[in-house]
């Protein structure tokens, strides 16, 4: 046989391979498991499994109530009793309102004509406050009906505060967003929107009570209803009821497109125009500038979120609508949105229009299952288009998946306690016979599993990665309940498959959209759909190409030449484009037009800061610098000395004395603070309470509690030197799994001691507090057993780990990534060290280790120069500065990335709750940084050391701090030498 033939067969052979492997692949996602779990009741939950107070288990007890069609309005100021409540009089267009404080308390007496199901409306508007949503808890005749009752968010709206700005260089720069202060009504809802109706709330026949108290913002409220569950019309129903009309000529051939980017409201701030050079046909389009040309991205993935646009139409009578959006986000999902004309939901079809995964635009009509244009009937003027993100048929779904983790913790908990983390694999525990209630629960937990994930294909058509998970552990389930001795085989496989299911639930409710443009249209126009071919796409490709040699894209906005020595400064910014966009918007509309002096802002890479430095290239400014970096640059002056300016004590005045500790040597100040972080304690309420233990104040509480937490398998969480969460050194404060010394520096500070002498020379760990806070650390973990390495956020999670010591920023990541523990979990401040003072009373001692970055002034031979970055770094470090600075990059970025702000006036105005910030200014009243000193790199790197070798070699505590403290003052002397420092202690 040639060789050609063989090559041909071996082709075909391997075609025919792909073939065969596709089908199979296809058979594998079309089969359902529907056997699996026919006859079963999958509506009560196993003995001693399962979350009580859920909204579904409320509707399941009420599903034979009755749904009035009557509503009933509450006369709000005839109430019973009301705390921080106050009745206004014309306030905002209305002869009266009563205002409702943050923490406020009012309970009314209403009269339900027919008892049933209803739900509650509220008209509405905010006062202005940080931004945040407002939350409320209803309490229907003293009793909460449902968990989720206990936080019903009442958003804000948003709109551009301007006209969009356009750069030096032809790039468009986003309005400032801005909140609209106007009345809003809406429903008591599900805001993960999980539950996509509002909710319903059972009322008996009779004189009910509804008691609403503050959680978050104050609100004042114009009405509050009691009102009937709406029914659901049809398309059909819709057009059977709108008048006849005769359409001219202009209606019927009527065409507007209402381009994406100039929304007029939205409901977060996060939702503004966005820039777009990936696709040929996205309009306006630019290869080589910025242009606005659509809405949407990764901030609008929220069941809830909505834009509105307003909409014109010349005459009275029926128009069809189309959008031009993309979901290019997800694949094997697709992104839903409702659609609201003139603030309502015209009929049932427009709940839920879904797009699907596509690489380009999808120019989408609003139409029926046989794709016959639905026919809008409006009058002439203008009218609004709202499209609000909804989960649609998902929301159940996720709902019930959401419910199913919380199980399996509650199951793996209860295995922790009696086999432990890390179970005998020989040894056989006769879990079936020690726990045969909890054999029946993981039997009819695997079958809701193997269901869900027969729902998700029927409502994606088809089964994707995200849902695997649910399917593993329906598998391993399975297997738990055939051969139980598996249990302790695969105990740490449950656990992670676990925690799996829990992030494939977060990526399934994240419902991603574009929307380039809308197009109104008379019911007889053409309208162009946008199809870019392969040829556009092509030269679309090659253009970009092109312009990457051109176009300098470490400069941005207005690029100012100083060859004329106007003092134009160049700022560099160390974190990312997102971050210096925001800065030189802000630099460009505020600090330019009210200074005159020019700022060219780039965005560089940590690393290329000391090589422009040393070859003169630097910046003049820059930002976000690492805590050690001033001083190791002012010891070889190449950083201004900041208390040569008079106002310096000004600037301060919003800054706590620990956020600049880092940046004095020698009496001089290198930087200015910018972000800061601290330790607080965070603490699952629910572990607690099935424990019955109650949050520990001391360090000799958290001692107290250990035993009973520890006799279940738990553990208690605290920064270790053998690697934890983040970095807290005295140089550095960044996220990763190296060496955490952060709480040891606190035990040092709460037992009286300090790192450093008072003028720098030497350290002070071999002093007796010093001696004692090291004992105390290094005991907590060989003594009583505290895990060196762990994964917080997965332990705190699964309640493994009820209470753990981290950065406060680890609240956003919780709220984030954890919503099955909504409620659950709280934080409060560090433990401390009882004390005595000078009086001989005992007070509680909880100073807390605190580090961040800084902005520094590169070394300057220009007066001018040097009193413009003054000016600018003036400006930057103000509260007003940082509030707009923390509020456009959480805007852009999600909750997850607040900024973590060293001015203290900023940080209260930022999007904190008021108990957080009640908490976390509690504890920012005892930080206390650490002074860097030359040669301080090796205090960290040998208490490192010290606590290690404590650790593993098991060796005298004392003996070892007082042996690396001596390499750490060598390095200290040699370091003060070669700088010319005095060495004198």
């Amino acid at each position: 046989m040639k060789e050609s033939t063989k090559r041909v067969i071996i082709i075909l052979g391997a075609l025919l391979a792909i073939v065969v492997c596709c089908l199979l692949l296809n058979l594998r996602q079309t089969v359902n498991f529907s056997k699996k779990y026919e006859g079963v009741d999958l509506t009560t939950d196993a003995e001693g499994v399962g979350r009580e107070g859920t909204y579904m288990k409320y509707q399941t007890a009420h599903k034979e109530a009755a749904r009035p069609q009557n509503d009933v309005d509450v006369d709000i100021f005839s109430y019973l009793n009301g705390e921080e409540v106050e009745t206004y009089t014309n306030y905002a267009g209305v002869d009266q309102a009563l205002y409702t404080g943050a923490s406020s308390s009012v309970t009314w007496e209403v009269n339900i004509p027919q008892a049933g199901l209803y739900n509650i409306l509220l008209e509405y508007i905010p006062v202005e406050s940080r931004g945040v949503a407002i939350e409320r808890s209803f309490y229907i005749n003293d009793a909460l009906p449902f968990d989720d009752a206990a936080n019903i968010a009442f958003y804000r709206t948003w709109m551009d505060g301007g006209e969009k700005r356009v750069d030096n260089q032809g790039n468009e720069f986003r309005p400032v967003q801005v909140e609209n202060y106007d009345w809003d009504s809406t429903y008591c809802r599900d805001d993960m929107g999980y539950v996509v109706e509002p909710f319903q709330f059972y009322f008996e026949k009779g004189l009910n009570t509804i008691t609403m108290v503050g959680v978050n913002e104050p609100m004042v409220l114009k009405k509050v209803s009691i009102t009937a569950v709406k029914e659901k019309v049809t398309y059909q129903e819709y057009i059977q009821n709108q008048p006849t009309v005769t359409q001219t000529a202009d209606g019927l051939n009527y065409l507007r497109t209402v381009q994406g980017e100039e929304s007029s409201l939205r409901s977060e701030s996060s939702l503004y125009a966005k820039y777009d050079r990936s696709s040929p046909t996205t309009y306006p389009n630019s290869v080589t500038k910025t242009l606005l040309n659509y809405v949407g991205g990764d901030s609008w993935k929220t069941s809830g979120q909505w834009i509105e646009w307003n909409i014109e139409v010349p005459e009275d009578g029926y128009y069809n609508i189309m959008i031009k959006g993309r979901q290019n986000y997800t694949r094997g999902s697709v992104s839903s949105r409702t659609v609201h004309i003139d603030g309502e939901i015209l009929f049932d079809e427009l709940k839920e229009i879904s797009f699907a995964y596509a690489n380009d635009w999808e120019c989408k009509t609003l139409s029926d299952e046989n794709e016959d244009p639905f026919k809008f009937y409006l009058t002439k003027g203008t009218h609004t288009l709202r499209l609000e993100a909804t989960l649609g048929d998902m929301g159940q779904i996720l709902e019930e998946l959401e419910d199913s983790t919380f199980r399996l913790n509650q199951m793996y908990r209860e295995l922790l306690v009696y086999i432990g983390s890390t179970p005998d694999k020989y040894r056989d525990y006769h879990i079936d016979q020690m726990y045969p209630q909890m054999i029946d629960a993981m039997s009819l937990e695997s079958k809701r599993l193997f269901k869900l994930v027969d729902d998700v294909v029927s409502v994606t058509g088809q089964k994707a990665d995200k849902i695997a998970s649910a399917q593993t552990l329906a598998q391993q389930l399975e297997r738990f309940t055939k051969k139980p001795e598996k249990i302790t085989i695969e105990f740490t496989t449950f656990k992670d498959n676990i925690t799996a299911l829990g992030t494939a639930i977060l990526n399934m409710s994240e419902t991603k959209m574009d929307v380039d443009y809308l197009v109104v249209s008379g019911t007889d126009a053409k309208v162009e759909k946008d199809k870019a071919n392969g040829f556009a796409k092509a030269w679309h490709e090659i253009k970009s190409f092109f312009a990457s040699f051109v176009v300098d894209y470490n400069s941005v906005g207005d690029v100012y030449d100083d060859k004329n020595g106007d003092g134009t400064i160049k700022v560099w910014v160390l974190t990312g484009r997102d971050q210096g966009t925001i800065l030189k918007s802000m630099v460009d509309d505020t600090f330019i037009p009210n200074s005159g002096i020019g700022v060219n802002v780039e965005i560089v890479t940590g690393d290329a800061l000391l090589t422009a430095v040393l070859a003169g290239r630097g910046p003049d400014v820059v930002l976000s610098v690492g805590a050690d970096q001033p001083i190791n640059y002012a010891l070889r002056g190449a950083a201004e000395d900041l208390t040569q300016f008079t106002d310096l004590d000004q600037v301060l005045k919003s800054y706590n004395a620990s956020s600049y500790a880092q940046y004095e040597l020698e009496g001089g100040l290198y930087a200015l603070p910018e972000t800061q972080t601290f330790n607080v304690m965070f603490y699952r309420k629910d572990v607690l309470n099935e424990l019955e233990l109650e949050v520990p104040n001391t360090w000799q509480d958290v001692i107290e509690i250990l035993p009973t937490i520890q006799g279940n398998n738990m553990s208690i969480g605290i920064p270790t030197a053998a690697g934890s969460n983040s970095i807290a050194t005295p140089s550095t404060a960044v996220a990763s799994t190296q060496p955490d010394l952060s709480m040891y520096f606190s035990l040092l500070f709460q037992n009286g001691g300090d790192l450093y002498n008072e003028a720098g020379t030497a350290t002070t760990v071999d002093k007796e507090a010093g001696i004692e806070a090291f004992s105390d650390y290094t005991k907590y973990f060989t003594d009583y057993g505290i895990p060196m390495i762990y994964d917080f956020v997965s332990r705190f999670r699964s309640g493994e780990m009820p209470i753990g010591i981290v950065s406060y920023a680890t609240y956003n990541t919780l709220m984030v990534s954890a919503p099955e523990i909504k409620g659950l979990w709280d934080f409060t401040l560090i433990p401390g060290t009882e004390q005595v003072d000078e009086s001989g009373k005992t007070y509680i001692d909880r100073s807390d280790f605190v580090t961040g970055s800084a902005t520094m002034m590169i070394k300057q031979n220009n007066d001018k120069k040097k009193q413009n970055a003054w000016e600018f770094m003036k400006w930057w470090a103000s509260a007003d500065s940082q509030v707009r600075f923390g509020r456009e990059i959480e805007a852009l970025l999600g909750s997850s990335a607040r900024y973590a702000t060293a001015n203290y006036d900023a940080f209260t105005r930022l999007a904190w709750s008021a108990r957080d910030i009640e908490i976390l200014s509690e504890q920012w009243q005892w930080t206390k940084g650490i002074r860097e000193v030359p040669g301080g790199y090796y205090t960290g790197r040998h208490i490192t050391n010290a606590i290690r070798k404590v650790l593993n070699e098991q060796t005298d505590p004392r003996e070892t701090i007082l042996d690396y403290r001596i390499k750490i003052d060598d390095e200290i002397i040699k370091k003060r030498e070669e700088f010319g420092l005095p060495i004198d202690r």
